[in-house]
């Protein structure tokens, strides 16, 4: 795990109108690299290096670069060491024949058969036994876009082929996004990192898009918070020819069974497919030369993860990371206030007891969500609607704390196995008739009853936490399909409203629907299946997986909250050879009408703000069946009937505590309107509402984003200034 910076000369004047068709113009030259040392490129050197400084949080083991002889190609690592600690496994790297040179972030994993074929079939030479180094010699092996489909893992790279007639430089972003890729055009230079900072010391000048923060379009498609600063997709490859510029393409994407074809598996059968495969997924990710540890909170996901890791340790004697089988493995958890209501640190306890593991915890009161707030805001770089990110940041200083620089997680199984309540309404909206014989498949009334009723408790449930009511209009052509149209409106409820824009925002974008700018940043082609193919639980999975899992959750409660501290954070869930064996299975094994044995609170268990509004609809549906039938042997009791309870922060604080300071401090009338496009008085009135023992979670919400956005520019701006005070 590592972060990366790349500067790439392009011709002058070509990428101003349009940086998606500008074209490159390639080096005809050796490299400047040999035998360990660099080439001196004058400032171009010392500007990739300071980039390479604010990046160091993500690698600071160790830091390289590599300089073509005419500064047209420069690539800076910084390296956290996690596979072959020796120096061997430093970066750049180059490839056997020294015509390749590349920069990777993540992990390959299958490592000793890919080795293996590599070395054996095709006489690949390696210089030592990184993982990183089978994206070079994959692809000097099977070119692109060949080489993806031997990819198992998170990652993002850069690499430059300099051989003749294929000169090129591909910019690559793992499968789901779990890896973050940006880029951008400054300067006559194409620019790409792992996080947007790092274009600071290479000329790059920060600018709000404003149409992206209004629109969403940050969080729904290949927009950052920033002008013209651009994510790389998850499955999508950037390549760079003198002949046609800068391409975007895609080599994956996710893929569901036809709505009408009918299961003939047996259901036993289904149950092992998701546990071998999910078994072999966590099986790979314990592979490492330092020690794993396992982020354990109280719901099924990572329970399951550390139940699997303890089962591989105590039946196959698998090695956890560098630390014998007979080492229990550390896990860390959260712990919330238990008066807030979102505190889960118990029932962690409870499972870390039964597995014989070790839990070590660390205490998020508003204290420490205020003391972490602003540098969380700085790794993340966006805003969010809930201060659970702040609590991850904390959580991730524990591990290198103790001595862990892996960490297991359970991120992407709610995303793949229909966790979240927004899941429930889309499921009904059709049988299943992959299933024809089950009871909400054969008996359309009492469906449609339930999906009213879902609906209903869903939108309850959402109100009493804060979240929005999206209230664009309804006539745009992209909103015909009532059933994308429903799930839209479910992932806006995030989104601010346009309440809070400055009035010029709210005048310019007065014919905006977001719900249009979420929809048509699919492809048709994924549109027209949409419609007519694809059962809607599974239109609704997809289009949550490219918005928020790609661009929110996997960014500031997965990567940049984990590298912050330096950690590396692996997720199971999200290994492709599992995903889309479950995207192929029947929505009603995945949410299971089982009113008699549905999974429902013990008697005097605390629900939790989230629950405490659910009914009847919510509660006879049982989310992640197979799922939890998977991984049934490996968890306890309590946890294979508890309902899902997502990770969220409290949003209830006194006036005059830590938070309403901290809020007070940053949001004055000069901050936020200095910003630009913000309303002050939605600010103002927020300020007002948002805490005391009558406090409005809406208004808490509207402060964070705000607060965020604050935060980021003067940050960014202090980041400039400092850039040009050493140039």
């Amino acid at each position: 795990m590592c972060g990366i910076t790349v500067s790439i000369a392009l011709p002058r004047g070509r990428l101003d109108s349009q940086p998606a068709v500008a074209k490159q113009t390639p080096p005809t030259h050796n490299s400047a690299q040999t035998n360990g040392s660099t080439f001196s490129a004058g400032p171009i050197e010392k500007q990739l290096r300071s980039s390479i400084d604010i990046l160091n949080h993500r690698g600071p083991d160790e830091a390289g670069v590599w300089i073509s002889q005419d500064s047209s190609i420069a690539l800076g690592h910084c390296r956290l060491s996690i596979n072959d600690l020796s120096p061997s496994g430093s970066q750049p790297l180059v490839s056997d024949d020294g015509s390749i040179h590349a920069v990777v972030n993540g992990e390959i994993y299958d490592q000793d058969r890919l080795w293996e074929e590599c070395r054996e079939q095709h006489g690949y030479q390696f210089r030592g036994e990184s993982d990183s180094e089978l994206v070079v010699a994959l692809y000097k092996i099977h070119g692109a876009p060949h080489f993806f489909k031997y990819l198992r893992g998170e990652f993002a790279f850069v690499l430059y082929d300099r051989r003749e007639g294929k000169r090129r430089v591909i910019a690559a972003r793992d499968r789901f996004g779990i890896k973050p890729l940006v880029w951008t055009v400054s300067n006559d230079r194409l620019l790409i990192a792992s996080e947007a900072k790092a274009f600071l010391p290479l000329g790059w000048k920060a600018e709000w898009d404003v149409g992206a923060i209004v629109s969403g379009g940050w969080m729904l498609d290949d927009r950052t918070l920033f002008k013209g600063v651009h994510k790389v997709l998850p499955g999508h490859w950037l390549q760079v020819t003198e002949e046609k510029g800068i391409e975007d393409q895609a080599y994956w994407d996710a893929e569901y069974e036809d709505k009408t074809k009918v299961e003939t598996r047996p259901l036993e059968e289904m149950v092992e497919g998701v546990r071998e495969r999910l078994v072999d997924s966590i099986r790979l990710r314990l592979r490492a030369d330092v020690p794993v540890g396992i982020y354990l909170s109280g719901g099924i996901d990572s329970s399951a993860v550390a139940g699997i890791v303890t089962h591989l340790a105590k039946t196959e004697h698998v090695k956890i990371g560098d630390r014998a089988p007979t080492t229990p493995v550390t896990c860390f958890s959260v712990r919330f206030p238990e008066e807030s209501g979102y505190d889960e640190s118990s029932i962690a306890e409870r499972t870390a007891k039964w597995l014989g593991v070790e839990t070590i915890k660390v205490d998020v009161n508003e204290a420490r969500l205020a003391s972490d707030f602003s540098d969380t805001v700085w790794h993340c770089e966006h805003h969010h609607f809930d201060l659970n990110t702040v609590a991850k940041f904390a959580l991730s200083t524990l591990p290198r704390d103790h001595g862990v620089k892996v960490v297991l997680t359970g991120e992407g199984a709610d995303e793949h196995f229909a966790g979240y309540p927004y899941f429930p309404a889309e499921f009904l909206c059709e049988p299943d008739l992959a299933l024809p014989d089950t009871t909400l498949s054969s008996d359309n009334e009492l469906r449609e009853a339930m999906r009213q009723t879902t609906d209903a408790e869903m939108r309850a449930i959402w109100r009493n936490i804060g979240a929005n009511q999206y209230d664009g209009r309804l006539d745009h052509p992209s909103l015909s399909d009532a059933n994308a149209r429903g799930m839209a409106e479910s992932i806006l409820a995030w989104h601010p409203t346009q309440g809070l824009f400055a009035p010029w925002v709210q005048s310019k974008f007065q014919d905006l629907d977001c719900r249009a700018t979420l929809i048509t940043s699919h492809p048709a082609s994924v549109r027209a299946k949409m419609r007519g193919r694809w059962h809607p639980l599974h239109t609704a999975l997809y289009m949550w997986n490219k918005s928020c899992l790609a661009n929110v959750l996997l960014s500031c409660l997965g990567d940049r909250t984990e590298m912050a501290h330096s950690v590396e954070a692996r997720t199971p869930f999200l290994d492709h050879h599992l995903t889309e064996y479950v995207n192929r299975l029947p929505p009603s094994l995945k949410l299971s009408y089982n009113p008699a044995e549905t999974a429902t609170p013990k008697q005097g268990e605390k629900q939790g703000p989230l629950w405490k509004t659910a009914g009847s609809g919510l509660h006879s549906l049982t989310e992640k069946w197979i799922l939890r039938e998977a991984v049934r042997p490996f968890i306890t009791d309590e946890l294979y009937r508890r309902r899902k309870h997502p990770f969220l922060a409290p949003t209830k604080w006194p006036k005059g505590g830590p938070l309403n300071r901290m809020f007070e401090t940053l949001l004055t009338r000069q901050a936020v309107e200095g910003l630009g496009f913000v309303n002050w008085a939605a600010v103002e009135h927020a300020l007002q509402k948002g805490f005391g023992d009558h406090a409005d979670p809406k208004a808490f919400r509207t402060l964070s984003y705000v607060a965020a956005w604050v935060t980021l520019g003067e940050k960014f701006a202090v980041g400039q200034s400092k850039v040009n005070g050493s140039t």
